[in-house]
């Protein structure tokens, strides 16, 4: 069982600051009369240790504390530039920050969770007992901030005055990383002590890039202490390892759903964007996928856009699910990202008056960022994240070097945005009354399917299966990503199943706010509904139309073909939304192919998850039930149609009942 504070602070047993006094008198040796003012201004006694361990601890020659002005902002934006950690590109506001050709994506096999004997971590986790990580803290991050300066800075992660809102410090030798905090989340220096009373916790991140070398990077580290919600970064510098507020601190939103805030409260990796429908309203999504799996597209793809990555979900009191943003920017993939199919964010990448920075693409001759499908004839040479380019370039195996790393990013900040809405800053949250799972599933589910209930809608999150995508060091192949949110879910799979299945279905949603749970899939190949090549069967902008018909099903305005998997649309409903959202046509002949089910495939994915499930004898028994009702329909019908069953057929099902 996960417990917080149990076994020792492993920031104070290095930095040796166990009182408030021996905290300020660090202060006053180590900050100069202004940096000394600034944290006079901070009062609660918990934060100061914390921040002066870390002074203890990693001993920067300077120590810089960050207040949110303006003034401030721009000092990291120079420090980075000095320090070479970013180069100006001639488009005013625009940075590039090139990470190690070694580390293009979060170094999972170096990450790991700090555990006590008694406590169980995830097995898709490595776990390091608080002995060893004692060691290794003392060994490789203690001293590491010598002759740097070290930025701390005090954010929300979340609305000030939101119930499910986290307040967090990043401590951190890096500009860059600081930089990417000033844009990506909410500086709260003024209120931090407030918020942190008012919720009675925070996060802390500690992270060092030390000499930034190759040579270095096998001794890199990020490990989390969930007991003390403290993590340490050092030896890296790509953000996904080192902006620890990011998925280190969301790992620590997992365990305080989990475990302190069950059937209230849920942390999870998804975008929130918000739909027009008719008469005006607009109905709020969020939607889980694994990195790289178009969360930031789908996003877009919305009216009135909240956030691409994260979510924090709360049941209010008037029974409504209600959905913040931990972030208010945006650390987006950019590979395929065009002006075909992302309008809205290209404006703020291709044009003026926007803050940039820019990482891992590669920059043209012309001081201009270009990336594997920005819709753009291709560059003859430049820089990018390998060092020198030019087209026709090979490797050392003779592969082609592309344009750009397939995780290369932008990080800009959502109000940049001309779908951005003001909402994201509202501590209320938005009412959420659609969820989507989603993954890289070539052959097997329809475009969009919802859950007849909570239970089954659960079961959809649980059974997301996708492609390895480029956001992780050395993954391949297709692989189950329970929710999209397995990586980053410290505690035992089976206690975050139940916190999930507690959630939506608890009796504290009214019924009629209570959301439509749902899969979209639009990475269904060509190949796969008996075609010949790879093609998407479909395109991007379709995402829309799905969208659409989602957000009048969680209205009650569309009727629904019942099948075993779930609730499918009519063609009618979508002919209708493909030209009236979209624009576009959608040939009856394309929704065959499309919605038919292919029994088989559909058994074996069913297959394949009752048989990994099965392995933990804690897994809730409501997971397997949902499986076998829909094995069971599903082989009634095949015997009925055949393996491959058509939308036709499906409907006469239904109506047989």
């Amino acid at each position: 069982m996960f417990a917080r504070n149990q076994g020792i602070d492993i920031a104070e047993e290095i930095g040796g600051i166990s009182s408030l006094d021996e905290a300020r008198r660090l202060f006053e040796e180590s900050l100069d009369p202004e940096q000394l003012s600034r944290i006079g201004r901070v009062r609660h006694p918990e934060v100061l240790k914390k921040i002066a361990n870390a002074i203890s601890m990693c001993r920067p020659d300077k120590v810089f504390i960050n207040t949110g002005s303006e003034a401030d902002r721009q000092f990291i934006r120079d420090l980075a530039l000095k320090k070479g950690e970013e180069a100006r590109l001639p488009l005013e506001g625009h940075t590039i920050h090139y990470d190690l050709k070694e580390e293009q994506g979060r170094i999972i096999d170096r990450t790991y969770y700090i555990a006590n004997e008694e406590e169980k971590v995830s097995s898709l986790a490595n776990r390091m007992s608080r002995a060893d990580a004692l060691e290794t803290v003392k060994k490789r991050l203690a001293g590491l901030m010598k002759g740097h300066t070290m930025v701390v800075g005090f954010y929300m992660r979340g609305p000030v005055g939101a119930p499910v809102s986290n307040p967090a410090l990043e401590i951190t030798s890096s500009a860059y990383v600081s930089h990417s905090a000033e844009i990506l989340y909410r500086n709260a220096y003024p209120v931090f002590d407030e918020e942190v009373a008012r919720l009675g916790h925070f996060f802390t991140n500690i992270h060092s890039e030390g000499l930034n070398r190759p040579e270095d990077l096998p001794d890199a580290r990020v490990l989390m202490d969930r007991s003390h919600w403290t993590t340490y970064s050092f030896n890296c510098t790509y953000a996904g390892n080192t902006l620890l507020m990011k998925k280190g601190n969301h790992r620590f939103a997992v365990d305080k759903a989990v475990y302190e805030s069950r059937e209230t409260e849920l942390a999870e990796h998804m975008f929130i964007t918000g739909i027009d429908g008719p008469g005006g309203r607009i109905t709020w999504i969020a939607g889980a996928a694994p990195s790289g799996c178009g969360k930031t597209t789908t996003a877009m793809a919305g009216n009135h856009f909240v956030g691409d990555d994260l979510a924090q979900m709360w049941i209010a009191e008037d029974g409504s699910v209600r959905s913040v943003n931990p972030e208010c920017g945006i650390f987006g993939i950019v590979e395929d990202v065009n002006w075909d199919g992302d309008p809205k964010l290209m404006e703020v990448l291709r044009k003026p008056g926007y803050e940039v920075i820019w990482s891992n693409v590669l920059i043209d001759e012309n001081g201009v960022p270009r990336w594997t499908g920005d819709g753009d004839p291709p560059p003859e040479k430049g820089v990018n994240f390998q060092g020198k380019w030019h087209r026709g370039m090979t490797d050392a195996n003779g592969k082609p070097v592309p344009i750009s790393h397939s995780n290369a990013r932008c990080t800009v900040s959502s109000s940049s945005l001309a779908n951005y809405s003001a909402l994201a800053e509202a501590a209320e949250g938005v009412e959420t009354r659609v969820i989507t799972y989603s993954g890289r599933d070539s052959d097997t589910m329809p475009p969009v399917w919802a859950g007849k209930n909570s239970d089954q809608g659960v079961v959809i999150g649980a059974c997301i299966v996708s492609a390895a995508t480029a956001t992780e060091v050395g993954a391949t192949g297709v692989k189950r990503a329970p929710w999209a949110n397995a990586p980053f879910i410290p505690g035992s799979l089976a206690d975050y199943m139940e916190a999930q299945f507690q959630f939506w279905a608890s009796g504290k949603i009214a019924e009629e706010k209570r959301p439509v749970l749902a899969g979209l899939n639009y990475f269904l190949t060509e190949e796969a509904r008996g075609g010949t090549t790879k093609k998407l069967l479909g395109e991007k902008r379709d995402v829309k139309a799905w969208l659409g018909w989602l957000e009048r099903h969680a209205h009650g305005e569309v009727e629904v073909i019942s099948t075993p998997i779930g609730n499918l649309p009519r063609y009618e409903d979508l002919q209708e939304m493909f030209r009236t959202i979209i624009d576009k046509d959608y040939p009856e002949s394309l929704y065959n192919k499309q919605f038919s089910l292919y029994i088989d495939n559909i058994i074996g994915r069913i297959d394949l998850q009752m048989e990994a499930y099965g392995k933990n004898p804690s897994t809730p028994k409501r997971l397997f039930s949902v499986l076998e009702e829909q094995r069971k329909g599903l082989l009634d019908l095949k015997r009925h149609y055949g393996e491959i069953v058509s939308p036709a057929q499906l409907l006469e099902a239904s109506r047989r009942g």
